[in-house]
């Protein structure tokens, strides 16, 4: 691929601003500012923003897929599609290219985060996605970045007997206990066994969800909104701070 073509009209794709990679908002810019990852290599760029979404933003439900990234930094909380908008906003705004892979998953994956008559009214198939990005002319897909460390961990100490196979809480991996979510120039994933239906790659976010919407209901949206994820995200912090 080379920097000539990481230079040209058609690659500069991959590094635009849209209203979802707010990435020129002010706390996003400050954060850039702060972290200093504009002075670092293209490797160092992507592994220290990568490991900032995944640890300092907690697992945890927004109140819509497609809120800007200046949202998802300013509630220091998101799931898979929420971190894939702020990490893409990030690298964006440090000159890394990136692209979006959509999906739909099972909604077997997150039973425990939603219960009770809650998980059995949920659409079946779930909006995911993941980060594509470009790393010295290779694409990297990045979904391990979806779980924050000490809940990822506090979940693997709760299930302490599975060693293999965890579908569940937000994760769904064949090496439960040592997953690949950490990036040394690799594929990393923890939900990529629940995929059932592929979209295929966006340029951005914004794409993804002009084309692609949760299947709800209005009512069943505005119970999801305004009461079921507060549910959900109470369930995820007690796992993260008791294992239970």
């Amino acid at each position: 691929m080379g920097q000539q073509l990481k230079e040209s009209v058609e690659f500069k794709i991959y590094l635009k601003q849209t209203e979802i990679l707010d990435f020129n908002s002010p706390n996003i810019k400050a954060l850039v500012s702060e972290k200093e990852w504009g002075k670092m290599t293209e490797s160092e760029k992507v592994k220290n923003i990568y490991n900032f979404v995944r640890d300092e933003v907690k697992f945890g439900y927004n109140i819509s897929d497609d809120i800007p990234a200046s949202q998802v930094l300013k509630d220091g909380y998101g799931q898979c599609n929420t971190k894939a908008n702020l990490f893409m906003a990030l690298l964006r705004a440090v000159g890394v290219p990136n692209r979006m892979h959509g999906f739909t998953i099972h909604k077997e994956l997150q039973k425990g985060a939603i219960t009770g008559m809650w998980y059995k009214l949920s659409p079946k198939n779930i909006l995911h996605s993941w980060v594509e990005v470009n790393v010295n002319d290779e694409w990297f897909n990045l979904e391990g970045l979806i779980l924050d460390k000490p809940y990822l961990t506090a979940l693997q100490k709760k299930f302490l007997e599975c060693k293999t196979t965890f579908c569940g809480y937000g994760a769904y991996t064949d090496n439960f206990q040592n997953p690949q979510v950490d990036w040394n120039q690799n594929h990393t994933y923890i939900q990529e066994k629940g995929i059932n239906q592929d979209f295929g790659l966006f340029d951005t976010p914004d794409d993804f969800y002009k084309r692609h919407q949760q299947k709800l209901s209005p009512l069943m949206k505005w119970i999801y909104q305004n009461y079921v994820r507060h549910l959900m995200n109470k369930n995820v912090e007690r796992i993260r701070k008791n294992g239970g």
